[in-house]
């Protein structure tokens, strides 16, 4: 079957299969391959209405959302507050819940920015993608992101206990038992059940979609114009599918790999994940930082001491577990590279400080929104129906660890967390047979979205165009000038780039 997908969209991509290299330091580009043409047209941009929602300035607030990090200069934020229908399974059309949006930039075309839903809120994202993107892009569209349901300042998801929280972050994924593990994750699927209740299972991606046609149509305009990273991007397939008349221009800043089964993925990820701890270590030691060049042996034997002997911390410990999730975190954001090398080093002294920073946020409540790792849980569990066993997970992670040794173990006890979860009815979507094109950027060393992963998305759209990005960490835009540029080109002008046109690291 995957080879009958491979050699179909082998043929929907054009008669080359090489790849073309794209150089942007000025106006020079090499082309060498057709790009290829989906069945519709690029969709004309629109004016967006601001009637339907109710903006308030929210520059103060959003800055100290961004912390240290937050953007220079003059840019002015405004928040408003969609009501979206809750549609839970039992109680279809009724009840509803508040979700947070922020807009950014000034121009008269909207463009909705969607993230993952256990990383960084999609309002912030928006706020931080217009601090990288051309000004270009800020100039012709205002960025509207969206806390998806149960995230950031969207109404919350909030049920898995801190005692239970902090089990999951802290199991050891050497633990061949996992029995700490599998006792937080039943606790956390016992209160979050009783908890919730028919709001459980509202919590996913299928009305997340329905989400963005309400806000669609709040903005009044006739096409959904977005940009999707990451699992962002599976929101976006699935809006495309079930609106297909209200696909406007989509950029997909890595996409998850919908031809694997959960296992599959897993695993992937775990290839993916070793191949961007080598990226880093690589340019650490170009940056010549305080790791040296060889960053994965000192990662390897800082998880051998912290086994041994975990530093204590004020709300959580720095474990073998703990410090695996935050350099995943770490190597996913490609801007806090240095800051990740910098806290290895701080582990290395004892000081757990730096390493934890980077896991709070999925642990901690902060900035008054919830803990990161409740929604994803949720929200993961609910897009899917397989529970894998924990016996099979054991023979997994016995096989991922000679495999993958860094991360494989890891990965194979992340199969674990949806097992003790109700198992959802998965709403199955219509199929995708016609679309504008849809530009899918590729990073090749993505520990989060795969780069071959992401290019099995692209091709099972009717006209996916890929972008790779040689680079290392979860996205492209605003890394890459060369992925963002073409980005920038087919949002503002409709120009669809050249399909497998590859992007230096």
């Amino acid at each position: 079957m995957l080879v009958a997908l491979s050699a179909l969209a082998a043929c929907s991509a054009g008669p080359s299969t090489r790849p073309v290299i794209a150089v942007r330091g000025g106006d020079q580009e090499q082309s060498q391959a057709a790009a290829p043409t989906g069945p519709r047209e690029v969709p004309p941009l629109e004016e967006y209405r601001s009637t339907g929602l109710s903006w308030s300035p929210c520059t103060e607030a959003t800055r100290l959302r961004m912390g240290g990090t937050a953007p220079q200069g003059d840019q002015e934020y405004e928040c408003a507050r969609l009501t979206a229908r809750l549609d839970a399974p039992s109680r279809p059309g009724r009840g509803s819940l508040g979700l947070a949006v922020l807009r950014v930039g000034s121009g008269t075309s909207a463009l909705v920015v969607v993230g993952d839903p256990d990383g960084e809120p999609g309002t912030l994202k928006a706020a931080r993608l217009a601090a990288s993107l051309p000004p270009q892009v800020l100039s012709t569209f205002t960025l509207i992101g969206i806390d998806r349901r149960g995230t950031g300042k969207s109404d919350g998801v909030r049920c898995v206990p801190d005692a239970a929280r902090t089990g999951i972050l802290e199991a050891d994924p050497a633990d061949e038992s996992q029995e700490d593990l599998l006792e937080s994750l039943g606790r956390a699927s016992q209160e979050c059940v009783l908890d919730l209740e028919n709001r459980l299972k509202a919590v996913d991606s299928w009305r997340t979609a329905a989400d963005l046609e309400q806000l669609r149509e709040a903005l009044g305009t006739a096409h959904l114009n977005a940009i999707g990273i990451g699992d962002g991007s599976k929101v976006l397939t699935l809006y495309a599918s079930r609106f297909p008349d209200r696909v406007g221009r989509m950029v997909f800043d890595g996409a998850p790999d919908p031809t694997l089964d959960v296992m599959g993925v897993a695993e992937g990820q775990a290839v993916a994940a070793e191949q961007a701890l080598k990226a880093f270590g690589e340019d650490c030691a170009v940056r010549r930082c305080p790791l040296g060049a060889d960053a994965g042996q000192r990662f390897a034997a800082l998880l051998d001491r912290l086994r041994a002997a975990p530093i204590r911390g004020l709300d959580f410990d720095l474990t073998p577990g703990t410090a695996t999730q935050a350099v995943l975190i770490g190597l996913a954001d490609r801007s806090r590279w240095p800051a990740l090398a910098d806290a290895l080093v701080a582990a290395e002294s004892g000081d757990a400080g730096p390493l934890n920073a980077f896991v709070a946020p999925l642990v901690l409540e902060q900035d008054e929104s919830p803990p990161r790792l409740d929604a994803d849980l949720i929200t993961t569990c609910n897009d899917t129906t397989t529970r894998v066993p924990p016996e099979r997970v054991a023979g997994l992670t016995s096989d991922w660890r000679e495999k993958h040794p860094v991360f494989g173990a890891w990965y194979a006890r992340e199969l674990l967390r949806c097992g003790p979860f109700p198992v959802p009815q998965v709403p199955k979507p219509p199929q995708l047979t016609g679309a504008p094109p849809i530009v899918v950027v590729s990073t090749a060393a993505d520990p989060v979205t795969p780069q071959a992963g992401t290019e099995r998305a692209a091709q099972a759209l009717p006209a996916g165009v890929v972008v790779g990005w040689q680079g290392g960490g979860h996205g492209a835009l605003g890394q890459s000038s060369c992925a963002t540029g073409l980005a920038q080109e087919f949002l503002v002008n409709a120009k669809v780039p050249t399909h497998g046109t590859l992007c230096p690291p």
